[in-house]
């Protein structure tokens, strides 16, 4: 039979848990607002400088992300950059330039 002191003991260790698994999901929500923001900021650089609408900005986005093997939200700030006068890496202004193309040929 268990003493009351093992219950606590077992309860504390329980709430310690919680609490951890808690902390851990507030951080992954907080960095999944910071991604989601930046790439809303970075979709507005792609409407502004290309006239695209922004479910297109974000499509353009995701394609850049995906041929330079560059996570969404690193592309994002790195067009964020860009706007604010850093210059664009190679191989990201190369697939934005394709998929910006590709969006703006007529079918």
């Amino acid at each position: 039979m268990t003493t009351s002191r093992e219950q606590r003991a077992a309860a504390g260790e329980t709430q310690d848990a919680t609490a951890a698994r808690l902390e851990q999901e507030n951080a992954q929500l907080r960095h999944a607002v910071h991604s989601h923001a930046t790439a809303d900021q970075a979709i507005g650089v792609l409407v502004a400088t290309h006239r695209l609408p922004p479910p297109t900005g974000f499509e353009v986005l995701r394609e850049v992300s995906q041929h330079t093997n560059i996570k969404l939200h690193t592309v994002a700030e790195t067009l964020i950059a860009w706007a604010l006068g850093q210059p664009l890496p190679q191989p990201v202004g190369q697939a934005l330039d394709a998929a910006v193309q590709r969006r703006s040929s007529p079918e």
